[in-house]
């Protein structure tokens, strides 16, 4: 290795790596503010426009895009016609570029966009099995490790470094597409998906399975406190426990079991809502995943330890509460960014491409409600209907969720029929489901669901509507003495 070039924005560590080169007998090509500043700092360096014998030109945008340079890196050292091409022109082979890019900022005045730097990348990536390419500052002190011990990099780090050079510049002109392109709806014709790395995952949905976290362009709206490495499911579970809280203001906690609520409750209490939450179904409730939306206090944390919890997430957390908390060595403690937003779609992936849809983000308020039985709903009742809503909205389909004031206190989810979800979530319930209410995600082909609800002692249903059976349906709640309204819209979640 003996010629390299330096063009960096981003400083961190450059002093010190070109000192090294220089003690290598590397010669560094180098020009703008980045050779000034290795200049001050005692690097010896040589100006391209001193190369080139061609000066920087229009404010500095023309000083790499040069034959002497390009040529320089893109040659290929086992291609003898090339060597002779250099040899005949008086071209210097370039051994390595290190070069990142000045970050795009379209809130200037006069954004910049890097086009010397991006063609330096990637004309020394594609040429990576002669040229290494460094855009990372972390990669330095591997980088002189191994000049150390080979005095040359091998063809794998070469090869590594060229990876991350074409991640890089991708990155990079992502974010100048994203800025430009004038197709502002939520479904442009192309759709580039950016995500960064996180961390790394205990395992996927099975032990067997790797897995990785990646969040949308380096943002991390959660930091884990406590507990060991989470798992793929741990965290599909926590953002359902997020989902589901979405829908309330008011405190409000929830216990996630295999991304479905198993309970929701809400109270100006926090450990009030929590108790009453996870007695919707403690059974299913034991190794769950429990969110609430509030900081917790020192009694919800009591509470919360009293039984087997797997992941606990929760926008803050009491000095007191954390050490409750940190007493159960395997407990995941999440705390998570309450400005956070969804985005406003949601992507599943599919055999050859993704199914993208606009975010569930319907509310049903009170009046928009079409009440279609002959009795109308208690103001109690109602807001019980609301709630139970709320929940329904977040239960993977078909769904049913019964409740009482604002708590749940059975229900069925992803059942094949919507009458076997309404029997799961009496049965769920219990003698709880006297006097409830019941929430269904979608209409009721038939009028047995709601014969079985009555049997049960459920008071009302809160339903979109929209069977051709509708009027058989009514007439049952009717008969039943249930009181029944329409929403208009169903909820359904897969």
């Amino acid at each position: 290795m003996n010629v390299s070039m330096i063009s960096v924005s981003d400083k961190r560590g450059i002093v010190n790596f070109a000192k090294f080169l220089n003690e290598m007998g590397i010669e560094i090509l180098s020009s703008g503010g980045t050779s000034k500043y290795l200049k001050k700092n005692g690097v010896f360096v040589k100006e391209i426009s001193e190369y080139t014998k061609f000066p920087e030109m229009l404010d500095g945008r023309v000083k790499t895009l040069h034959p002497l340079i390009h040529g320089g890196i893109l040659a290929d050292r086992d291609n003898p016609k090339h060597l002779k091409e250099l040899e005949q022109r008086g071209i210097i082979p370039i051994d390595m570029v290190v070069v990142n890019l000045y970050p795009f900022d379209p809130k200037r005045t006069q954004f910049e966009i890097d086009i010397g730097g991006s063609a330096l990348i990637r004309a020394a990536a594609k040429n990576y099995e002669h040229v290494a390419v460094v855009v990372n500052p972390n990669y330095y002190p591997s980088i002189i490790n191994e000049l150390k011990e080979r005095g040359d990099l091998s063809l794998d780090t070469k090869r590594k470094l060229a990876i991350e050079a074409f991640e890089y510049t991708a990155n990079y002109d992502y974010m100048i597409y994203n800025y430009f392109q004038t197709d502002k709806s939520i479904f442009p014709q192309i759709m580039p998906l950016k995500y960064e790395k996180f961390q790394n995952l205990r395992y996927g949905e099975n032990p067997h399975q790797n897995a990785a976290l990646y969040f949308t362009e380096g943002f991390s709206p959660l930091r884990q406190l406590h507990g060991p490495l989470l798992s793929f499911n741990n965290l599909n579970d926590v953002n359902a426990a997020l989902e589901t809280m979405s829908e309330f203001e008011e405190p409000v906690a929830v216990v996630i079991k295999h991304t479905n609520p198993c309970g929701v409750a809400c109270d100006k209490i926090l450990s009030h809502a929590y108790i009453n939450a996870r007695a919707s179904d403690p059974l299913s409730a034991y190794g769950g995943v429990v969110g609430v939306n509030k900081i917790i206090d020192l009694e919800t944390a009591k509470e919360i330890t009293s039984t087997f919890v797997e992941v606990i997430a929760a926008p803050g957390y009491t000095e007191e509460s954390l050490s409750i908390l940190r007493q159960k060595p395997n407990l995941h403690i999440l705390e998570y960014d309450e400005k956070f937003q969804f985005p406003p779609i949601s992507i599943k992936e599919i055999i050859g491409g993704v199914l993208v849809q606009e975010r569930d983000t319907e509310k049903i308020k009170p009046g928009k409600l079409q009440i279609v039985t002959s009795q109308t709903p208690t103001e109690e009742e109602l807001t019980s209907l609301l709630f139970a809503w709320k929940v329904c909205r977040h239960v993977k389909s078909n769904a049913i969720v019964l409740a009482q004031k604002e708590y749940t206190v059975g229900i069925g989810a992803g059942q094949m029929s919507r009458i076997d979800s309404v029997e799961l979530a009496i049965k769920k319930a219990g003698e709880r489901s006297k006097k409830s209410v019941m929430a269904s995600d979608g209409f009721f082909p038939f009028r047995d669901s709601i014969d079985i609800a009555a049997e049960a002692g459920i008071t009302a249903v809160i339903q979109p509507g929209g069977s051709k059976r509708d009027k058989q349906v009514i007439e049952a709640a009717n008969e039943c003495g249930m009181k029944m309204v329409f929403t208009g819209v169903r909820c359904f979640l897969h």
